[in-house]
Order: structure tokens, then sequence, then C-alpha cells
């Protein structure tokens, strides 16, 4: 039964035929130089249309904003151009798209920063992990992170000019709306969880000071898009590249009733299936009840994504638990997700050889239902 999956729903100023979203999926496959959006990225967002709404890959804000090679962005003209190719796809076969916007903070590398600077973050405290760059051959290759520079206020004001920016870029390109990525360790991530800022200044210490950056840039694409057209992803007990924090049932809490006042679109929560790239065997067993927490205190549409499968997605739609559910990687490997899920129909299992990075191979050649 996929009863609750198929309901219509609106959101913000779209109204969604269903309730199966596609979550954000970094393919690193952006076209170089320069990493915009090419002709077969326009080819695997059309294929995927009968998503109830797509959201795209992270996509960096800025220069400053990139960790990962190949991955795409939304502040040159090429990369808006790009993108707008993207947007109409999807439209013209009957989609809605929002574009999730990316800063990655400390998670990246002199490689991809001006002027080969190290990276930044609301602390001087370097990210557990790697990031993946290109060597001298254009080949990508695993390497450390360095030690990043903390942000000076003015730093942090240039930020959220950048998120305006892309924002409106974002629009130009034809989206629907942006989500504002806040989660999966990166650099709103960051500033929220006390394991990663240690600032002692407006953007730190308390609650309200580490959530203090997150709620300025909504507020600020609230004004400049209008209601409806913005909305946050959180990652809560997520672990990825360092993440903790010491109380995040009042940490998110709080968050998630400040939101309430914003005029999202949504909010989207991920549940801690996975770190990274891999299932995570440790989840914090406060999970669920911070989910239903977090559920009570958030009163507009709530979305979740984690490891979800047509059954489970189902029941937590009944039992209240989300509004919508985003699933990632049956995306990947089945264009057209909805249809197999609401029919029952046998799911294509991916190839995760080529999840990141690559040419078409696990890309768009995947086929449909009809095409098997």
């Amino acid at each position: 039964m996929t009863a609750q999956l198929k309901q219509p729903i609106n959101v913000g100023t779209l109204t969604l035929p269903h309730r199966v979203a596609m979550a954000p999926l970094t393919r690193s496959r952006a076209g170089q130089p320069g990493n915009v959006p090419t002709a077969m990225n326009v080819e695997y967002y059309r294929q995927r249309a009968s998503a109830a709404l797509i959201i795209t890959e992270a996509t960096q804000i800025s220069q400053q904003g990139q960790g990962y090679a190949w991955t795409p962005g939304i502040h040159t003209k090429v990369q808006i151009d790009g993108w707008t190719k993207v947007s109409e796809a999807v439209h013209q076969a009957h989609g809605r798209i929002f574009m999730q916007l990316w800063h990655v903070g400390r998670v990246s590398h002199p490689q991809f920063q001006p002027d080969g600077r190290p990276p930044v973050a609301p602390s001087a405290q370097a990210a557990p992990g790697k990031t993946f760059i290109t060597d001298a051959n254009g080949e990508g290759i695993w390497a450390d992170v360095p030690v990043p520079e903390a942000l000076s206020i003015s730093g942090i004001d240039a930020i959220v000019a950048d998120y305006r920016q892309a924002a409106l870029n974002a629009m130009a390109a034809g989206m629907d709306g942006v989500e504002i990525h806040a989660g999966n360790g990166y650099l709103l991530d960051q500033f929220i969880n006390s394991a990663s800022n240690l600032r002692d200044d407006q953007y730190g210490g308390s609650i309200e000071n580490r959530a203090r950056l997150l709620l300025e840039i909504v507020d600020a694409l609230v004004e400049l898009l209008g209601p409806g057209k913005v909305a946050v992803r959180l990652t809560p007990m997520g672990r990825f590249m360092g993440m903790g924090d010491d109380t995040p049932e009042q940490t998110f809490g709080y968050i998630a009733r400040a939101l309430n006042d914003k005029s999202l679109a949504y909010l989207h929560l991920v549940e801690p299936m996975m770190v990274g790239t891999v299932r995570d065997d440790n989840i914090d067993p406060r999970w669920d009840a911070i989910i239903h927490q977090l559920r009570q205190d958030y009163r507009g549409v709530l979305m979740l994504a984690g490891g979800y499968d047509a059954k489970s997605a189902e029941q937590a739609l009944a039992d209240g638990r989300a509004d919508i559910i985003a699933f990632g990687r049956p995306f990947i490997a089945n264009p057209d997700l909805p249809r197999r899920l609401f029919d029952g129909l046998a799911l294509n299992a991916g190839d995760s050889a080529t999840f990141f990075g690559g040419d078409a191979t696990g890309y768009i050649d995947y086929p449909a239902w009809a095409q098997e």
C-alpha cells in the first residue's frame, strides 16, 4: 500500500502531486573548467522529473564555498546559464525543482580557495576527514583538509551576502525555490554544533548565538524571495566530519521553533542512517525521541530523508512522523522511482563505483521501467 505516498500536498507556492521527493545527491559531474552544468546534467535531472520535488545536488554559493572536485556552482554567469537549461528541462517534463545552496566551510582545500588560502570556519579547528581534489593530471584523489581560518565578523557578513546573491542567481536560473544546506558537517552545521564552534562572540557560545548565522541567512533569503520559496536542511545527531553537540535536543529544538516564523516552504531533516557514504552502526539512541520532538516543535511541512523504502516511508507518513519523504540513492538507479514505488515494481540496483565522478555511465543510463 502506498496510499499516503500518493497524496498531493501544498509546499510553499507549489502543489506537489505526491510525497516522493528526490533528495540532494552529490554526483561530481559538473563540466570543467568552471563547475558548470552540462547537457549530461540536464538529462539526468530531466529523467527524474516525476519526483514530487527535485532538490538539486549541493551547489556552492561562491568559490570559497567549494570543497570537492567537479561540484557545480551558482556564482558565475555560465553556471547560471547551465542551471537554466536544467530547470527548463525539468519544468517541460512537468517537474518542480529547488536548488540546494552550499558552503562547505572547513571541509575544503587550498586548491579550491581564492588565492590558495586556507578554508574558513567558525573556529580554527580542522575537520577529522578528507576531501576530494584533483592531482596534477586532473585525476581525483583524496586529500587531508588543513586547519581553517576562523571567520571574522566581516567574513561572516560577506558569506551572508554570498547566500543572498546565490539565491537570486538560482531564481534567475528558473528554480522554484532554494534549500539552505545547514547539515552534514558543512559551514552552517559547523556554527550550530558545539563541537566545532569554539567562538566567544555573538556567533558562538550559547545556542542562540550558534544558530544566529543560519537564522540571519534564512531571514535574508525569505526577504529576497518571498514566503514559500526557501527551505532548510538540518542533520540533528549527525556525526559526519566531526559534528557533535552537547545538548542536541535543546539546540535543534530551538532552531525548529525559530523557523516556525520564517514562512519556509519546508524543513528537511536527515535521519542519521549514514555517516558520509557508509551506513552508521552507532546511531545515537536519542534520535527517535528527537525526531518526534522536532515534529512537534516545527509546525510547517516536514520532509525526512535517510534510508527509507516504500514500506517505511508509507508508515512514517501514516504515523505523522513526516509530510514528505525524500529518497536519495534509490533515485540514482531508478529515474522513475515514484512509479516503481506506487506500482510495486522492482528497483534497479545502483553501482556505487559510479556514484561520484565519471561520465554518463551510472548517471543517465539507468533505464526507466518501460525501457527494460
